[in-house]
């Protein structure tokens, strides 16, 4: 069930907080205009309804030496909701695997590979993506560079309850 009331205070506690989630809440108050013990429980609450789902820390991919990010379309050789079920499954055992999305148009998956290089990505290729259940045919495209990447919800476009 999505978040009750986001008003412009918790967007701005969410803000400081995507920004830098080690920030007291002191600090955070003294940022948006609340006490420590309102943005305290503003947060909370946000954890508690599920609208703030965790905290991280943002590994650079660079420096962990994991420099490529290969898009991979997945086509399954059948819609069954058993197989895409199986694959889903399988897809979250695999670190290397980022992300995944289940999609409309011509694949029926797109997944976000990270690896070091293309002698890595040849080895997942070859000893995980082909493998997983239900696939068909595997399209993979190379980033060449890394232009944007966002951790931060764009919180503008969030309606106020």
């Amino acid at each position: 069930m999505p978040y009750a009331k986001i008003d412009r205070f918790d967007k701005s506690i969410l803000g400081q907080l995507q920004a830098d989630s080690r920030l007291t809440f002191n600090e955070i108050g003294e940022r948006v205009g609340l006490s420590p013990s309102a943005c305290h429980k503003r947060v909370k609450a946000m954890e508690e309804a599920g609208l703030i789902a965790g905290y991280v820390a943002i590994v650079a991919e660079e420096q962990a030496q994991l420099r490529t990010s290969v898009f991979v379309q997945i086509s399954l050789a059948s819609q069954k909701q058993e197989v895409l079920e199986a694959f889903e499954r399988a897809v979250s055992g695999h670190e290397e695997i980022m992300e995944c999305f289940l999609m409309a148009g011509l694949s029926d998956y797109l997944l976000r590979v990270l690896c070091r290089d293309g002698e890595d990505y040849e080895r997942l290729h070859n000893t995980i993506l082909v493998r997983l259940p239900g696939v068909e045919r595997v399209v993979s495209n190379f980033a060449i560079r890394k232009v944007l990447r966002r951790t931060a919800v764009p919180l503008s476009r969030t309606g106020e309850g």
